[in-house]
This record gives C-alpha cells, structure tokens and sequence, in this order.
C-alpha cells in the first residue's frame, strides 16, 4: 500500500497535481492524503506567528479548510471510484514545509505530489515560492511537482546529473519503481562541461548503469553550448519526455534554478512532471562494488 501526500491550497494547480497523481497511481493501492495548510499568509515565521495568533482567525480558518478537503474529497470519489484508493484529509495551522514533515513521520509517506504553482502563480515563474520550499527542505522521501499545462506523450523519464556523486541504489528506487510501473524507458542525460569524462565521472556513471540494470536506458552525453537548464529544456522536448528527475544534492543545478523564480534569456516552462529524489549517504559505495 503506497501512501502519497497532496497538499493543496484548492487552486487549479493543485487540484491538477491531485487528479494527475490519482491517474497515475490508478492500478495500485494507495492511501492518498490531503494536507491543507490554512496559516493566513501575513505569518511567514514562527516570530511573526506569535505576534499575530487570533483563535478566531485559526477557528475560521479550520472549520474552512476542513469543508474545502471534504468537498474535495466527495468529488475525487465520484470522478474517480477506485476499491483501491482511500483518501484521508489533513487540516493544518501550521508553515507548510513543518505539516508536511509532521505527516512524513507519522504516516510513512513513499512521496510529496504538489502543482508547481499555487493561487498567486504566474506563467513565467518557473516554480512557486511553496513548490520551492518543500523541495528544498524535504528529504525524507520524492517529491513530484506538477505543472499547470501538462503534455503527456509516450512514457520517457530523463534523468539528469552531472555524475560528480555517486550513486546508491535506494535513491533511485523510486524513480525505477515508476519506469516499471510505466513500462518506461530512462534516458540519463549528462551535460559535459569538459572535453571528457574525468576518472570519477565514468566511475560514477558505471555505478548507474549497474542500477539500471534490467530497466530499459539509453545514455546521452551532450556538451554544454549553452546554459545548462536550456540544454535540459531542448533535450526534454526533441525526446518528448514525460518525466524529468534530479537528485537533490546540496548546491546542485536544482538549487540554481530554483533560485531564478523567473527565468531570463530562456523559457524553461515545465510541462511535464519533475521529481526530484532525496539524497542518501554514499558511506556503502565501495563496500558494495
């Protein structure tokens, strides 16, 4: 039984993601959970929040958010019955980032599926300032951003890194179990910044390809003519990919691009999914070669 966590704010784009990942997730038995976080937006901090806390402001805020997920849920049931899935609501006054944790911990979470953007997004902002926070700051299992305009062509993941680090196979798993779940192919794009691999990169990209093992792959090393992230844009359309995946590293290229909310000289509009894999400890790399 896989247990996925929704946070909403009830926006197209959320509502979007829900609909996407109950789709997705359609053959399997899933505990899905939806977590609505109601901390009126002036309360950005734990300081603020003590200044401004007003039991009435939480009690409407509750009883709100509470018919909004209930509602949300009566719909999810008629649109899509499924024996499989049951769904269970969350109503939170509390920072998102903290209630998703909370319910990480609680509910062994196997991934976080959210829109890119909220009420407030735009088109030329590449991720919301929540999309961006729970990526940065959750690394207890993936999360799965949804955009607002979806393409869905023939089932391709790519996954991109720049094989500086090596790999354990716990953090890919996740993004295998989807390739088997959707009969789908990885394509491991690699963007050279160097005329050659160096003696670390090629021993890290064999680690990869050890994992990969039984799943189907193919390998595109492309050099870097022009930013990275257009690079990854252009690769993402000419192979028509479905699923673009990360791994998480601490000063990585997601740090960079999420960074720049909008992005300059380049239009790198997600319209396919992006799931970025926590890191794991690399303590057990050469015990187990």
């Amino acid at each position: 039984m896989k247990n996925i966590l929704l946070p909403t704010d009830f926006s197209k784009n959320s509502w979007h993601a829900i609909e996407y990942a109950i789709d997705f997730f359609a053959d399997q038995f899933c505990n899905f959970h939806i977590l609505n976080t109601y901390t009126p937006s002036i309360i950005n901090s734990r300081y603020l929040a003590t200044l401004t806390y007003d039991a009435g402001i939480e009690d409407y805020g509750k009883t709100n958010s509470e018919d909004e997920l209930a509602n949300m849920v009566r719909i999810l049931k008629e649109k899509y019955p499924n024996p499989k899935h049951d769904y269970h609501t969350f109503s939170s006054f509390s920072l998102l980032v903290e209630a998703i944790k909370e319910i990480i911990l609680n509910h062994q979470i196997d991934m976080v599926v959210m829109g890119t953007k909220g009420n407030s997004g735009l088109d030329k902002i590449f991720m919301g300032s929540n999309t961006v926070r729970v990526i940065k700051s959750i690394t207890e299992c993936p999360v799965m951003a949804i955009p607002h305009r979806l393409v869905n062509p023939d089932f391709q993941i790519a996954f991109a890194t720049d094989l500086q680090k090596g790999f354990v196979q716990s953090e890919l798993l996740p993004m295998l179990e989807l390739a088997k779940h959707s009969n789908a192919s990885i394509r491991v794009l690699h963007i050279q910044t160097e005329s050659e691999l160096s003696e670390i990169q090629q021993f890290n990209l064999n680690l990869l390809l050890k994992y990969l093992d039984g799943t189907p792959y193919q390998i595109h090393i492309v050099p870097e003519k022009n930013s990275i992230s257009y690079r990854i844009q252009r690769f993402l359309k000419e192979k028509d990919i479905s699923l673009l995946s990360m791994i998480h590293y601490q000063h990585s290229f997601i740090e960079k691009l999420t960074r720049e909310h909008v992005i300059k000289n380049i239009a790198f509009e997600t319209t396919i999914p992006f799931l970025v894999l926590p890191e794991h400890s690399k303590t057990d790399i050469v015990e187990n070669q």
